[in-house]
């Protein structure tokens, strides 16, 4: 839909838009007033179950890994039990507060934003649609929530605990400096009196302009039909923008409270490290001028600010960042330049997730064939049984070498996919998270082209990434012989190893257990044979059409089809040990 022509045609567009959007969001009002209870109901009772049920395992294990970590000296782990009593105490306490108010809010706001969303998705029955839409979706949604935080309460909280107790440093351990803690302790609380107001009296003053200059832009994007409003499936959404802005300035104001205590914080993190009070104290002036910059690029006000910068760093190289400056004027470093050979398209997170879970699924029926995993073994990584690391671990680092090992030889700039869709530092998902994990494994990409592996060395990193985690089954497993050199082989097994870490780091997030789940379970559905069973070898009747599809991949890897003693016209039972 072109967007209309002249002022006046603009505005009477705009005028006659109004009832028909004042409708919908009465009924988006109504419908949230109706749910947010329900829906505040299951969050607050699922998320305090999950909560105050785990609460004395968390306390109990979490001083005895503390007290039995490796890495920390005797000095360390008592400091860190200290600081990490308040966590505990408060942890429950802000769960249980926290679902009650996101409860309401998603209550609210999730029928809202369906009601809207049902306009514009090209329905046939939009006024049904308009109705029904971000009820029972979002009650789906809120037991969803509840099953990922049960995945990190339960998992992803051993799975780090584990490691802060197995990781060890044999030559050094980290300690701490007893000599330094009071002064950067009474720096830190310093820091705080200081920063806290200062920044908050800040954020309030600029608080009307952001209000002020948010409403114009908005208004004036409406009424030009530019913008957000520039797409007719988006006006509810930008008109329900302009309504809600005041609480988006008043959420930033908020913000910028929190992260004034931080900052102020902060002080004895930077006391401690430089060794200095002085160096601390200047952090503290310091911290108002980059809050300040920082507020200045936000909202478009000229560079600068009116707060004195001392340098608060020896070496600036420990700073991440001495300032705010604006994108255009800034100097970046140099980039990865996304590829040619496909239009940049920027990718979505939970599609991207999609389609990494289809590929572990798919890669998972090609090593079950293969004999390098087992349906028991998918069975016991649903148990959270130690012999079920290969699916929860091997699996998904398995797909990530394939990933990196289809990227190095494309010679891409970024990770291909298994469609050929090329993740790159300027069209991966803007969340930070892929930053942490992205950057890391554009690493392993390069060294494993710098490597120049041989078929056969391709073939043995790929087993040892499967199954270094599962050191049983790593040394009765055939993964064929390793590289004679021992610098070659250190070599591979530090790619192993990275991998690994890399995976289980991710595996620990919330919805990954869940969705990986999923994709286990559609493995094993499709695997078990209907009379088998786990204890045995189980016969699987495969289709022409899916065993189709694995013998040629068999056929364009390496032309292993002869091995397995099957050809592509045999519809013949499939054994699975």
């Amino acid at each position: 839909m072109e967007p209309p022509t002249g002022f006046w045609k603009s505005l009477g567009q705009f005028i006659l838009f109004l009832p028909y959007f004042i409708g919908l969001l009465l009924l988006g009002f109504i419908k949230g007033i109706i749910f947010a209870p329900l829906i505040c109901a299951i969050l607050t009772i699922g998320n305090s179950t999950i909560v105050i049920g785990l609460f004395p395992v968390h306390v109990v294990w979490s001083y005895f890994s503390i007290l039995s970590a490796k890495r920390l000296g005797p000095v360390m782990k008592v400091v860190a039990c200290i600081l990490f009593t308040p966590v505990l105490i408060f942890w429950p306490v802000a769960m249980i507060v926290g679902s009650i108010l996101g409860g309401l809010a998603f209550g609210f706001l999730g029928p809202m934003f369906g009601t809207f969303k049902a306009v514009g998705e090209g329905k046939t029955d939009q006024f049904l649609h308009c109705i029904i839409d971000g009820t029972w979706d979002t009650v789906e949604r809120s037991f969803t929530l509840v099953r990922d935080l049960l995945d990190v309460c339960f998992y992803s909280y051993f799975s780090m605990m584990d490691d802060l107790r197995k990781q060890g440093l044999p030559d050094s351990k980290i300690e701490i400096r007893i000599v330094y803690c009071p002064v950067s302790i009474l720096l830190g609380v310093v820091g705080v009196l200081v920063d806290f107001p200062v920044i908050t009296v800040i954020a309030a003053l600029k608080s009307p302009y952001m209000l002020f200059k948010g409403w114009h832009r908005l208004f004036q994007d409406c009424v030009g039909r530019e913008g957000p409003f520039l797409e007719t499936i988006c006006v509810p959404f930008a008109g329900l923008a302009i309504l809600l802005w005041p609480l988006a300035v008043a959420g930033a104001v908020l913000a910028s409270m929190i992260s004034a205590i931080f900052l102020g914080l902060y002080a004895a993190v930077v006391c401690y490290q430089e060794s200095s009070f002085y160096l601390g104290l200047c952090y503290i002036v310091s911290a108002l001028s980059i809050f300040d910059e920082y507020s200045n690029d936000i909202l478009d006000l000229p560079e600068g600010s009116c707060f004195p910068k001392p340098k608060y760093r020896r070496n600036p190289g420990l700073s991440g960042s001495n300032s705010f400056s604006r994108a255009g004027s800034s100097k970046h470093q140099p980039s990865r330049s996304g590829s040619l050979r496909a239009p940049m398209i920027e990718l979505k997170p939970l599609e991207l997730l999609d389609g990494f879970f289809s590929e572990c699924r798919r890669q998972g029926e090609f090593l079950v064939l293969e004999g390098l995993i087992t349906v028991k073994e998918i069975v016991d990584a649903k148990s959270n049984k130690e012999s079920g690391t290969v699916i929860t671990i091997g699996v998904p680092a398995y797909c990530l070498y394939q990933s990196l090992l289809r990227s190095a030889k494309a010679n891409t700039a970024g990770l291909l996919l298994a469609d050929n869709t090329e993740i790159t530092t300027l069209n991966r998902p803007k969340d930070t998270i892929y930053d942490w994990f992205l950057n890391p494994l554009l690493v392993i990409k390069d060294q494993i082209r710098a490597q120049n592996l041989t078929e056969a060395e391709e073939d043995y990193l790929g087993k040892l990434v499967l199954l270094s985690g599962d050191a049983q089954k790593l040394k009765i497993s055939n993964i064929g012989p390793p590289p004679e050199s021992e610098l070659r082989r250190a070599e591979l097994e530090a790619v192993a190893r990275r991998l690994q870490g890399i995976t289980k780091s991710i595996s620990r997030y919330p919805t990954y257990r869940r969705r990986f789940e999923n994709a286990m379970k559609a493995i094993s559905e499709e695997l078990e044979g209907r009379d088998g069973s786990n204890r045995g070898p189980q016969t699987v009747p495969r289709s022409k059409s899916t065993f189709g599809r694995i013998f040629s991949r068999q056929r364009s890897s390496r032309n292993k089809t002869s091995n397995h003693g099957v050809t592509q016209e045999d519809e013949r039972d499939v054994n699975i040990v």
